[in-house]
C-alpha cells in the first residue's frame, strides 16, 4: 500500500517540476490504487484501479480542453516578441510594397501587410519574419470620433 502512494508522491514532484497534467493523472491513478490496497483489493485491481483511474482523468481532461495545446503563433504575437506594436517610419514604400527601415540601430527590411494601403509615415510592427518587419499603418488619433 504504501509503495503506491510513495510513487504518487513522486509523481506529484515530478508534476511540479514538469507542469504538465500528465503525471498529475499517473499521481491519481497510483493513489487510487493505493486506496484499493488499503481495502485489501488483490494486485490485479490495484492495477486496474490505477489504468482506469488514468484513463478517464486523461479522457475527462482532453474532452474539457484543457490538455489541448494552445496555438500560438510566435510571429504575431507580442506575449513572445516584443517587437510586436512598436513602430517604425516609412520614407517611401518601393514598388514591391517594401521599404528600409531604422528600427533598434539597424537597418530592416519592411512589408507592408496584405489587406494596407502604402501610406509613408509612422507604421505599427504586426509581425517578425527573421530579419524582416510587417507593418500597418499607425491610425491617427484623429480619425477615432471622440465618445463621451
Amino acid at each position: 500500500m504504501w509503495i503506491w502512494f510513495g510513487l504518487a508522491v513522486l509523481a506529484l514532484i515530478g508534476e511540479l517540476a514538469t507542469g504538465t497534467f500528465y503525471l498529475l493523472l499517473v499521481a491519481t491513478g497510483l493513489a487510487a490504487g493505493g486506496l484499493a490496497a488499503a481495502i485489501d483489493v488483490g494486485i490485479e485491481g490495484q492495477l486496474a484501479m490505477c489504468g482506469v483511474v488514468v484513463v478517464a482523468g486523461l479522457l475527462i481532461l482532453r474532452a474539457t480542453g484543457i490538455l489541448k495545446k494552445r496555438e500560438v503563433n510566435p510571429f504575431r504575437n507580442a506575449d513572445v516578441n516584443l517587437d510586436i506594436g512598436q513602430t517604425v517610419t516609412v520614407a517611401d514604400w518601393k514598388g514591391s510594397r517594401s521599404a528600409r527601415v531604422w528600427y533598434r540601430g539597424a537597418s530592416w527590411d519592411a512589408v507592408l501587410a496584405s489587406d494596407c494601403e502604402p501610406v509613408a509615415g509612422e507604421q505599427v510592427i504586426t509581425e517578425v519574419r527573421g530579419s524582416q518587419l510587417v507593418v500597418r499603418p499607425r491610425e491617427s488619433v484623429s480619425t477615432h470620433p471622440i465618445r463621451g
